[in-house]
């Protein structure tokens, strides 16, 4: 299998447009995709709606960057952002930049990142408009961080006679922990199937990890936790439109995932 290269990420945060409450979530995410080579966060600091943000900077290793809103109804914030963004680069010491934003004023800037080479992640909210969303290689919706950060609730001892036995406990499906933030309808099912059928070789068959990284290209937001899968295997495992195949590889116990539509079966 292939060997991925660990991208050194510019982190680049508009505190004004996303909440600071999981910001230890955002940056574990990011950090499966990268290094943070810079972290900054920008906002006009002197106003008390971004007064929470500034707790938790110190712990996260993150550089403030102070802009006035010098004019009424002009986001200096945003202006402020771009112009380092491009400054970062022509540098040339990252690989990659990861926007933290539900604001849909930085479509361009993801354009002109990803066509200068950049990889491109974004993480909003889910009221991030599309366009921005679709400029972006990867896009991370805040509310799925959320539930996988919650807690599982404590399970209650309650006192049993030595004797007694211990029941073994059912293993937990595998499922984030609180509800998914979108249904599987069937444009999902169709996005599935039709990446299957545009990989599959001549007995219908796509290997697992090319499915991911076609389905990500056709539609950026997508991700198994948005309905409720830690992974992309157990979603297609639960919709009954699919058959998997997984072949041992001989090596380490590595097993290779293929799938297919079970129209397309032969013999």
């Amino acid at each position: 299998m292939e060997t991925i290269k660990d991208l050194r990420l510019a982190v680049l945060i508009d505190a004004d447009n996303v909440p600071y409450s999981n910001i230890k979530e955002m940056l574990e995410e990011i950090a499966t995709y990268g290094t943070p080579t810079f972290k900054r966060i920008y906002a006009d600091w002197t106003k008390p709606t971004v007064a929470g943000w500034k707790g938790v900077l110190l712990e996260s290793a993150i550089t403030p960057v102070q802009q006035y809103s010098y004019t009424t109804g002009k986001n200096a914030t945003d202006s402020a952002m771009i112009i380092d963004a491009m400054d970062i680069l022509y540098s040339g010491r990252v690989d990659g930049f990861c926007i933290v934003s539900s604001d849909s004023d930085f479509t361009r800037l993801a354009i002109r990142l990803r066509e200068a080479g950049m990889k491109v992640f974004g993480i909003g909210e889910k009221k991030t408009p599309v366009p921005f969303i679709s400029a972006c290689d990867k896009f991370i919706y805040i509310e799925i961080l959320k539930t996988t950060a919650e807690p599982k609730k404590a399970v209650k001892k309650t006192k049993t006679k030595k004797t007694a036995k211990v029941k073994t406990p059912e293993p937990e499906p595998e499922k984030t922990t609180t509800e998914p933030i979108e249904k599987i309808d069937q444009d999902v099912i169709a996005l599935i199937e039709d990446s299957i059928s545009d990989l599959a070789d001549e007995e219908g068959w796509t290997f697992l990890g090319d499915l991911g990284n076609l389905i990500l290209k056709r539609q950026p937001d997508f991700d198994a936790r948005n309905y409720g899968f830690k992974k992309l295997v157990p979603l297609i495992k639960s919709l009954n439109q699919f058959e998997i195949d997984e072949r041992g590889t001989g090596k380490n116990n590595i097993i290779l995932v293929y799938v297919r539509n079970k129209q397309n079966q032969f013999g």
